[in-house]
């Protein structure tokens, strides 16, 4: 999986391309813990993202919970795959996707 980060201000977009999965997802965890400081807005742009599995579902929740207290979070570009995915686990009702 490649993590790219554009930050713009208090606004962070994590496009990330590949798998995230048990493999991926502490790799991610991590640039998260030292990327939000200050982060208003955080949006993930799945454009690229060709499968999430129940590990990178756990560290969606963590980034959600995380930004819940200073400001929003928003996925984008979800494929069908991944949409599934988040319709099977509920995800879809938590999360704002656009």
């Amino acid at each position: 999986m490649t993590i790219n980060k554009t930050q713009n201000g208090n606004a962070l977009t994590i496009a990330l391309e590949g798998r995230l999965d048990t493999t991926t997802a502490p790799e991610l965890e991590q640039e998260l813990k030292h990327s939000l400081d200050g982060v208003e807005t955080l949006t993930f742009d799945f454009s690229k993202l060709d499968y999430i599995s129940s590990a990178g579902l756990r560290v969606l929740l963590y980034a959600q919970k995380s930004m819940s207290g200073q400001g929003g979070m928003k996925v984008t570009h979800v494929n069908e795959i991944v949409m599934e995915v988040f319709e099977v686990t509920g995800f879809a009702d938590v999360l704002t996707i656009e």
